[in-house]
C-alpha cells in the first residue's frame, strides 16, 4: 500500500502538469460540453444559433459519434465567423441563408477574397442562389475563378440565367450542353431531301419534275391520229 506521503506526492505531481493546461485552457472537454460552448460562443458573436443546432442535429441523425459532431460543430462556427467577414461588404447586409452559403463555399475551397467579391457584386435576392451555385462549381472541379466570372456572366443576364447554372435551385447538372438557340442554324433546311416522302406518307418518292406517281395511268393519250396521210402517191398530182 502507499503511503500518504506517496499518494500527495503523486498529486502535487498530477496539478503541476494540470496547471499549464488549465492556464492555456486546452482542458480536454467531452463532446456535449464542447458542443455547448460552442453554441454560447455563436451566440455572444452574433452568430445565429440555428446553423450549429442543424449542423449537431443532422450528425445525430446520421449516428456520428459525439466526438466528430463537437469538431464539426467548432468547424462550422469558425466558417461562418469567416464567411460574415469575407462578405461584409455585401450590400444591405447578409442574413442567415447567405450566410450558411458562404460557409458552405469556404469550406468546398473558395477562397475568402473570391467569395468577398461575388458578395459585394450580386444583388441581396439573387445572392444565396449565386453562391450556391459558385460553391457547386468549385466543389466540381472548377477553378474558384473561373467559377466567379461564370456566376458573374449569369448574373449580368438576369435571373432566369442564374437559375440555368449548375447548384441553382433550377439548374441542370454539371456538364450539361445547354444550346443558345432553337432550331437549325439559318440556311440549313430539316426534314428528309425532296423528292422522299416524309415519314407516314404512302407511296414511293416522286421523280425529279413529276407531279404525279410514277405508276399510274398517262392522263391521255401521248397523241391523236394522224391528220392524214403523210403524203400522196408520188407523181399523183400530175395530169
Amino acid at each position: 500500500m502507499k503511503s500518504s506521503f506517496h499518494r500527495n506526492l503523486a498529486a502535487g505531481v498530477g496539478a503541476l502538469f494540470l496547471v499549464p493546461a488549465l492556464l492555456s485552457g486546452q482542458v480536454p472537454q467531452d463532446a456535449e460540453t464542447r458542443m455547448r460552448a460552442a453554441l454560447q460562443n455563436a451566440q455572444e458573436r452574433g452568430i445565429p444559433a440555428s446553423l450549429l443546432e442543424s449542423k449537431i442535429a443532422e450528425g445525430r441523425a446520421k449516428g456520428v459519434a459525439p466526438e466528430r459532431i463537437a469538431m464539426a460543430t467548432e468547424q462550422r462556427l469558425a466558417g461562418l465567423l469567416r464567411a460574415r467577414e469575407a462578405m461584409s461588404g455585401a450590400p444591405g447586409g447578409i442574413d442567415v441563408a447567405q450566410l450558411g452559403v458562404g460557409a458552405d463555399a469556404l469550406s468546398a475551397g473558395v477562397s475568402d477574397a473570391v467569395l468577398a467579391r461575388l458578395a459585394a457584386n450580386s444583388p441581396s435576392e439573387h445572392r444565396a442562389a449565386a453562391v450556391a451555385a459558385l460553391t457547386y462549381l468549385v466543389d466540381q472541379g472548377t477553378m474558384p475563378e473561373h467559377a466567379l466570372a461564370r456566376v458573374q456572366e449569369a448574373l449580368a443576364r438576369g435571373p432566369a440565367a442564374l437559375a440555368g447554372l449548375p447548384g441553382s435551385a433550377a439548374g441542370a447538372p454539371f456538364g450539361t450542353t445547354v444550346p443558345g438557340r432553337r432550331g437549325p442554324p439559318e440556311g440549313v433546311r430539316t426534314g428528309p431531301p425532296a423528292g422522299v416522302p416524309a415519314p407516314g406518307t404512302a407511296g414511293p418518292p416522286n421523280r425529279p419534275g413529276q407531279g404525279g406517281p410514277p405508276g399510274g395511268p398517262p392522263s391521255g393519250p401521248p397523241g391523236g391520229p394522224p391528220g392524214g396521210p403523210p403524203g400522196g402517191p408520188p407523181g399523183g398530182g400530175g395530169g
